[in-house]
């Protein structure tokens, strides 16, 4: 007999019995209470770490307690494809092989995609047996399995459908590199005390006559391409159609009337920049007299 014990010389032999003999699989008892852990998908862009060891092992702990009380348990595994992580490592391999995602073309790219997630997602799932978790493997998942990507697109409609979810305008983050936006999951947004400057705006061919503008960012002023103005606003409905020299730039920029402007706001004159939200809507939308 031994002196130590070496867990190599008997835990896959008996993780592979309870398999064999269906130990981690619901038992489908209607009579009894059910209990099931939805696993939350590790990424398929590497290994596990501590995080997912400590993670996997208090939903171990609560899926064999519920088993031993008799429920009817299941804890479902999966995997998460982690698009932009994802992408980013099979760039890093194929740029190692001297390639690009530009030369391979969308198709052959998702060739290269799938394969990593099936290197990857098999490492995972062999990790989590040699930790001994205890899941019925057979209905293992994966978030980009056609019925799951089918069931999120249908929540998403009915979401939208009942109003819950909806567009709305705000900041997003955009990486240059993958050239696409990413998530703002960890963007924390909040007010802070601001001044606004105000700008005067000379009419052209009238010496003594300007428009002001009042902004909060001075320095996109050099890339102004109009000034917007609310079509129901007095004071500057007679400007509407014209159009005013953009200071320092010495450019001619129309004046164009938009009810996207808040007349209440500032001097009610807002200066239209290329690729902001209230530049690209006031520019599709404008009204010149």
């Amino acid at each position: 007999m031994q002196d130590k014990y070496n867990p190599k010389d008997f835990e896959e032999k008996l993780y592979q019995e309870w398999e064999e003999k269906g130990y981690f699989k619901p038992s489908m008892d209607k009579t009894k209470e059910s209990y099931c852990i939805m696993m939350p998908p590790p990424n398929v862009t590497g290994k596990l770490h501590m995080g997912h060891a400590l993670d996997d092992t208090i939903q171990d702990i609560l899926i064999r307690f519920k088993r031993m009380q008799g429920y009817n348990t299941l804890w479902l595994p999966g995997t998460d494809h982690a698009a932009i992580s994802t992408e980013m490592k099979v760039v890093e391999k194929l740029r190692n092989e001297g390639k690009t995602k530009q030369e391979l073309g969308r198709e052959k790219f998702l060739e290269e995609a799938w394969e990593w997630t099936r290197i990857y997602g098999g490492t995972i799932e062999m990790q989590q047996k040699k930790l001994g978790c205890s899941c019925d493997w057979d209905r293992k998942r994966f978030t980009m399995d056609e019925g799951l990507s089918d069931a999120v697109l249908e929540q998403f409609i009915n979401l939208y459908n009942k109003g819950l979810i909806y567009k709305g305008k705000r900041m997003i983050n955009y990486c240059p590199s993958c050239k696409t936006s990413i998530s703002d999951a960890e963007v924390e947004y909040k007010e802070e005390a601001s001044h606004l400057w105000h700008i005067r705006y000379q009419i052209t061919g009238e010496k003594d006559r300007y428009i002001i503008v009042a902004t909060t960012r001075p320095e996109t002023m050099l890339g102004d391409t109009a000034v917007a103005v609310h079509p129901e606003d007095e004071r500057y409905k007679d400007l509407v159609g014209k159009t005013c020299i953009l200071p320092i730039m010495n450019k001619e920029i129309p004046i164009i009337a938009d009810d996207f402007v808040d007349k209440e706001f500032g001097t009610g004159c807002v200066n239209v920049i290329p690729f902001g939200t209230q530049s690209s809507e006031m520019l599709e939308n404008r009204e010149v007299a």
